[in-house]
């Protein structure tokens, strides 16, 4: 039986929702939170892990609901999630890219859209994101910060445009990001890992795993070595986050 491709709406909600699975996962992985934090369970047909503490998953999902009303009017660049020490110094980020293949605003956005994919072979791509994250210790090496780890959830939108302001009277979710945490703030030294790539027929969607120079410094003294690595560029002040990390 031929299935059904998907619309706007229908693929800008599993986007977000696969970022909101992947957020928890990076954190579980990259050891961000104590692994008794998070609770095993299956999503697109793959153990994954969650959260299990209520401030950080209300943090995660109220990041995610704004970075899905930013998708569905077409202006995100990149969502970051960006792992840092007790300086404050970036020393990962993984990097979902968003590209638009159509122009979102045109369309009636439950309207089906000819040659994308179905909704069965999304969660099917997702999946695979899912595997191979899990797998990414293995390119990057082990974390040892312990509790001097943070990390912030940073929205990169396209040139010239600002943030959409709530429908309410609550304040926006986003404040300005500090430069070092944008992937422009960063230099040519930095080591970049893809995780993978899907093209829906309406968004197109990457993951990647950037290393900085401070880490790759780190690691190089580690070893014994004394290369030197350059200092960060300027950000560009489009790029947003959205609050740090929840005590826990």
């Amino acid at each position: 039986m031929t299935q059904l491709v998907i619309c706007i709406a229908e693929t800008v909600r599993g986007i977000a929702e696969f970022i909101e699975v992947a957020v928890h996962t990076i954190l579980y992985v990259r050891q961000i939170y104590p692994a008794d934090l998070f609770i095993r369970r299956k999503k697109y047909d793959t153990p994954v892990f969650q959260s299990r503490h209520p401030a950080l998953n209300e943090y995660i999902s109220g990041a995610v609901k704004a970075v899905g009303e930013e998708l569905m009017l077409g202006t995100v660049d990149k969502v970051v999630v960006v792992i840092k020490d007790k300086e404050q110094v970036a020393l990962e980020r993984f990097i979902f890219s968003v590209e638009n293949m159509i122009q979102v605003e045109a369309f009636n956005k439950d309207t089906s859209i000819e040659d994308a994919m179905s909704g069965g072979s999304l969660g099917q791509y997702f999946r695979s994101f899912l595997v191979k994250l899990n797998m990414v210790e293995s390119q990057l090496g082990q974390m040892y910060l312990g509790d001097d780890v943070s990390f912030a959830i940073v929205l990169e939108l396209k040139d010239g445009i600002a943030p959409s302001a709530p429908d309410d009277k609550e304040p926006p979710p986003w404040i300005p990001a500090d430069a070092t945490d944008t992937t422009p703030g960063t230099s040519d030294q930095a080591e970049l890992h893809m995780i993978r790539a899907v093209n829906t027929g309406v968004i197109n969607l990457s993951l990647a795993v950037q290393e900085s120079p401070a880490k790759l410094q780190r690691e190089r003294e580690l070893r014994g070595e004394s290369k030197q690595i350059g200092p960060p560029v300027a950000a560009h002040p489009k790029d947003l986050k959205v609050q740090e990390k929840p005590q826990t």
